[in-house]
């Protein structure tokens, strides 16, 4: 039996911070309120890259479904080129891919997200876009600092909380994989890196 991942892990892979906000910046939608307003104070909102196969409504189009593996390119992925770079690195099935924004002042609560575990068979893998030095993301209470352009696994079924208490927004690019055999490995690796966090 293969040894339990850490809860966090930074893969050795990375993108280009100036070509990810360059893509944020042509983005002109409204963003979506988060819909589990139980879980934060403030602005924590969303938008879909990636959604439900025949979703139509702004709502459920931000709703990353455990129920099914259907899911289908975006209209925001047209104008954004490099995102479409981007998720075209990872070589796994991807389900909900979103655009999640928190703006100054605002909290994430604690809480979990029980299916968002790579046992589970699913992964979530943030990428910073944007972020500041105020911001605390705390995982099993211990913090997580990501910079623009790394990518990020965090077993999500832990306890999380997020503290924005800098002047600008913290948006993260968030990616829902199925894990297979490619991200398996790139995930072994970063637990055997000498720096593994």
């Amino acid at each position: 039996m293969a040894p339990a991942l850490p809860d966090r892990l930074k893969l050795a892979m990375a993108f280009d911070p100036d070509r990810l906000a360059a893509d944020l910046a042509h983005i002109d939608r409204d963003w979506i309120a988060h819909l589990v307003r139980q879980n934060y104070e403030g602005d924590w909102s969303v938008l879909p890259l990636r959604h439900k196969a025949g979703a139509t409504h702004p709502v459920m189009m931000i709703y990353a479904d455990p129920t099914t593996d259907d899911y289908v390119d975006g209209a925001l992925l047209e104008k954004t080129p490099y995102f479409r770079a981007v998720l075209a690195a990872f070589r796994c099935p991807l389900t909900a891919v979103r655009l999640m924004r928190l703006a100054p002042g605002s909290v994430i609560k604690p809480h979990r997200d029980h299916d968002l575990a790579v046992e589970l068979g699913t992964a979530r893998i943030h990428i910073p876009i944007t972020t500041n030095p105020d911001v605390s993301f705390l995982l099993n209470a211990r913090p997580v600092t990501m910079q623009p352009g790394e990518v990020w696994y965090l077993r999500l079924s832990d306890p999380h909380a997020v503290v924005n208490r800098g002047s600008a927004s913290r948006v993260h690019l968030v990616i829902d994989a199925t894990v297979n055999d490619w991200l398996a490995d790139q995930l072994a690796a970063a637990a055997a890196a000498p720096a593994a966090c």
